[in-house]
């Protein structure tokens, strides 16, 4: 049942902000970075490849730190450097403080108020993979069951910007998502474990793609 309510809480319906930001994939269609089926299966195999080799050391070290301490503040100093796009930079900022309050409207008992208050006071911000992970151990959600959401999440978000930019049908898209949870396994095995520490950036296109939303005259997403 607890399964069941985390699929709940990482539903596209529920408001959290994601569906505001393609993560380079506009700027990568406007500008000719992908241009065939085969580029974009190319480009979300590289995107989950870099979600996974940076964000899931990092969501495995911030559940596994003690919370709220020394610790977890490099942690979240670290976490802040990586992310050298102004852009997503921005949104990860955004998506963590509405990953807070949605998740504060459905567990009232876990004081996650807590966190926002110890990050304002430590001068941080509190990006999303530390909001989403934090928040979620304070639910009472395991931490393999996190990571494996994570990746479908940043999956479901990428085909879903790819459908609405109309570069896709619903159906293929939904094949797709089908047909890349087969590297979920190999991902999570990889990359799970690992102290955030041990993060790696794999594809530094997608951040060049994203540096160049900014420049896109009329666009559907803010990133």
């Amino acid at each position: 049942m607890q399964f069941v309510r985390l699929l709940h809480l990482v539903d596209s319906a529920l408001p959290t902000g994601s569906f505001a930001y393609s993560y380079g994939l506009e700027s990568s269609f406007t500008f000719g970075l992908v241009k065939t089926p085969a580029d974009f299966r190319q480009q979300l195999y590289a995107y989950l490849q870099q979600a996974a080799s940076l964000e899931l050391p990092f969501i495995h070290s911030c559940f596994t730190l003690p919370e709220l301490g020394q610790d977890l503040r490099q942690l979240a100093e670290e976490y802040d450097a990586q992310l050298l796009v102004p852009a997503l930079h921005r949104a990860s900022i955004t998506q963590g403080k509405t990953w807070l309050k949605l998740l504060t409207s459905f567990y009232p008992a876990a004081q996650l108020p807590e966190i926002s208050a110890w990050f304002t006071a430590q001068g941080l911000p509190l990006h999303f993979t530390v909001s989403f992970t934090l928040a979620l151990k304070r639910a009472g959600f395991a931490l393999p069951d996190l990571q494996a959401v994570y990746l479908h999440m940043a999956l479901r978000d990428q085909l879903s910007a790819a459908i609405r930019l109309g570069f896709l049908g619903p159906l293929e898209g939904h094949r797709l998502q089908h047909d890349f949870y087969a590297v979920f396994e190999h991902l999570l095995a990889e990359h799970g474990s690992k102290h955030y520490q041990e993060a790696t950036r794999s594809a530094f296109l997608l951040d060049t793609a994203q540096l160049l939303h900014e420049d896109i005259y009329s666009k559907l997403f803010q990133n």
